[in-house]
């Protein structure tokens, strides 16, 4: 899955999208590198981001969407949103899927939603908000904790009759250093709940901090962490740079 964020703001790649010629380039350059889905997100997660409203969600990223279909006729596109209107608005447009960070938490609305489209939806774990997530993060147990909370919702939207789930866990998403690593460590912990999982690891700052680098000098770091995420089961990586994740993957399937 190939990251479009056509944010000002994003950790990484903000501001670098924000006109049609270098939207298409970056994402031909992302199919042509084998990229399955486009994950489009017009509201920056990165913590303690500002926060913007629907209507302007909405104005930066339908006419992404109109843009990308058109340029690209069979494109996968994931919309990056916790809100169910610009969910529903994006999947008339020809969006696929929902990725949603709250997985259902900012939005009462969401999972109702993504049972009346029956779309593929990715429900991430996310403790707080991206104002707040990174403050203090607590956990009793951060395994068992978001386990539980993931088991529960998985309920809810069986209930629903929603199809195509997929977990993510939510790295850096109210997790510090340390709960990630346990995270990472046992990723494999999640697939008793049945379901593929994502991994959105791309150059956050789990990596970076204990090298005291950038995201910038984060790629080596990433591809590692790719390969560990792939090792423990997940079957999505959500990332910025997809011609070494496919690399990654590529390898990794010579060990099966």
């Amino acid at each position: 899955m190939g990251i479009l964020n056509i944010t000002p703001d994003s950790f990484f790649d903000g501001g670098r999208y924000k006109d049609e010629t270098s939207i298409i380039n970056q994402v031909e350059k992302m199919l042509n590198q084998g990229a399955t889905f486009i994950d489009v997100g017009a509201y920056s997660s990165r913590p303690g981001a500002q926060h913007i409203s629907e209507k302007e969600e909405l104005q930066r990223i339908l006419p992404v969407i109109d843009l990308l279909i058109q340029n690209f006729p069979n494109i996968l596109i994931s919309v990056d949103t916790f809100r169910s209107q610009v969910a529903t608005e994006c999947i008339d447009k020809g969006a696929c899927m929902i990725n949603d960070i709250s997985g259902g938490n900012l939005d009462p609305e969401m999972f109702a939603t993504i049972a009346r489209l029956q779309v593929p939806y990715v429900l991430m774990h996310m403790q707080g908000t991206p104002q707040d997530m990174q403050q203090a993060p607590v956990y009793k147990n951060v395994l068992t904790d978001i386990y539980f909370e993931l088991s529960k919702k998985l309920v809810l939207l069986q209930k629903l009759h929603a199809h195509d789930v997929i977990l993510d866990v939510g790295f850096g998403f109210g997790k510090s250093i340390e709960n990630n690593y346990q995270l990472l460590k046992n990723l494999d912990y999640f697939q008793q709940l049945g379901t593929p999982i994502l991994t959105g690891i791309s150059r956050k700052s789990m990596l970076y901090k204990p090298l005291g680098t950038s995201p910038e000098q984060a790629l080596n770091a990433t591809t590692i962490a790719h390969t560990i995420a792939l090792q423990k089961g997940t079957q999505i990586l959500r990332v910025h740079d997809v011609k070494e994740a496919v690399e990654a993957v590529t390898i990794w399937k010579l060990l099966q």
